[in-house]
Parts: C-alpha cells; structure tokens; sequence
C-alpha cells in the first residue's frame, strides 16, 4: 500500500520510468548493520534497507529512485575504492550505536579518506543522521567534518506522541530543492551546524538546519539530519488530513540527487 502511494505521485505527474543509462544508488549496509530474530529464531537484517517493505524500510524511497532511471544496490562491507567504483550516490544512513549492535562498524579514518577520495571524483555522498539517541555521533562527525558539517546533539521537532503530529511538521516555500512537497514530517531530528562552502537547504521554523550540503571536489555531499524517508513517513502512517508530503519530497529529493550526479 506504502508503494502505491509513490507510484501514484509519480503517475499523477505524468512521469515513468527514466529510459537512459542507469545510474546506481548503493545503501550502506556495513555502518548501519542492525538484526533482529525472525519468525524462526534466526538472524535477520532490518531497518533502512531496501527490500524491506514494513514501516521500518527503505522500499517507498528505493522505488522513486527506480523510477528515475537508477539501478539500487547496497554494500556490506567498508567502502573502498573499488566497491565504491560504478557508484554514483552513496547513502549512509544511521550508523550503529553499541545500544543497536554490540560490536558496530564504526566510521574509521581509511572509511573517511576512501569517502572523501570517491566523493572528489564526482561522487554524491548522502549522510542520513538522527537524534543522539539513535546515531553514533562521534565517528559520523568526524567524516561530516571533512565536508564543513557537524551534526550536533540536539533534538529538533520533538514529537511526545501520535496525538502531536504537527510538532514534526515543517513547511516548505520557495526552496530550490524541494519543489513541489510544501510540508513535511521529520520529528526528534538533529541540527546541522555548516562551515567553510557547506550551506543549509532546509532550515525549520525555529531556524535550525535539517539538510545541509557541501561541494567537495567534483562532488557533492548532503547532510540530513534525520533518516525521515523511510516507509512509515513516506506518508504510509501519516495523517492525510495533515497534509504531510513526504512522498513528494522523496521524489524532490531523488531529482534533485539525480542532477547532481555528473554526466557520463
């Protein structure tokens, strides 16, 4: 049902699929690396990952990626140059903390150097964070920091519970990146504090940054401050009466991602 709502914004746009050559978004799946038990006792990946298509996962936003003519892939292991090679967007997204996995894959310097190599090159860098209580902030700002970012440890958009929806609001107008999504939904976020050429995209009412980005090289890095994409807010829970359009700034995202990417 949460994929019919994307299809049905895109068909409601006149837009099918992208037939050119396929660029290819790869998920991390080694920083973000969270397991649960399935219904037979055995290990499972969950949370931010493509094939997942409960309210946990990835699928709505994989699908609007697929429909822009990108092929997904994802990468369980630390990025190197030549597993990042053929990658033209890059995400990151919440990576563990020893509370989601007792033995997390930290962002280590080689991880940074072989990120700031790729992204010089070309390459789109996407750094999903989140509050401080589900992000490792420490190893994530150090690679942020490369860029003139800095997710800092706050919470942003505080929402107690589903009775206070709009706390988690945020009202868009005139932003050159989300074009056509005039309000959003991304609770319990972090700020974004920017230096040297990085700069805010996406600020809410109280004037803190949520998305943030930085030309670095041939490339290009986007910070966002929550991982507010995934199938739950990609208005598959979300009150209609609301007006949420997560799903139409998933598709703003993804276009915008798309021509940032250079051309082959």
């Amino acid at each position: 049902m949460k994929i019919n709502y994307c299809y049905a914004f895109l068909m409601a746009l006149g837009f099918t699929a992208v037939n050119c050559k396929a660029q290819t978004v790869t998920l991390d799946y080694h920083f973000n690396h969270e397991t649960r038990k399935n219904s037979q006792g055995q290990p499972e990946r969950f949370h931010y990952i493509w094939e997942e298509k409960d309210y946990n996962g990835f699928s709505v936003l994989g699908d609007v990626f697929k429909s822009q003519g990108f092929k997904l892939n994802s990468l369980n292991a630390a990025p190197t140059a030549a597993n990042l090679k053929g990658t033209d967007v890059y995400i990151i997204v919440d990576p563990d903390s020893k509370k989601e996995n007792p033995a997390p894959n930290y962002i280590m310097p080689a991880d940074i150097q072989n990120i700031d190599a790729w992204v010089k090159k070309g390459g789109v860098l996407v750094m999903f964070a989140n509050d401080s209580a589900n992000v490792e902030f420490k190893h994530y700002n150090e690679l942020a920091a490369v860029f003139g970012m800095h997710f800092n440890d706050d919470i942003q958009n505080h929402v107690i519970d589903d009775n206070h929806f709009e706390d988690g609001g945020v009202f868009i107008k005139d932003n050159p990146v989300f074009k056509t999504s005039k309000k959003i939904y991304m609770k319990d976020a972090c700020s974004i504090a920017t230096s040297g050429n990085a700069r805010p995209v996406l600020k809410n009412a109280a004037g803190a940054t949520l998305i943030a980005t930085a030309m670095h090289g041939k490339g290009h890095v986007i910070a966002i401050a929550d991982p507010w994409l995934y199938d739950e807010y990609t208005n598959g829970r979300l009150p209609a009466n609301l007006n949420f359009e997560n799903d139409k700034a998933a598709y703003d995202l993804v276009v915008w991602l798309k021509s940032l990417v250079p051309k082959k």
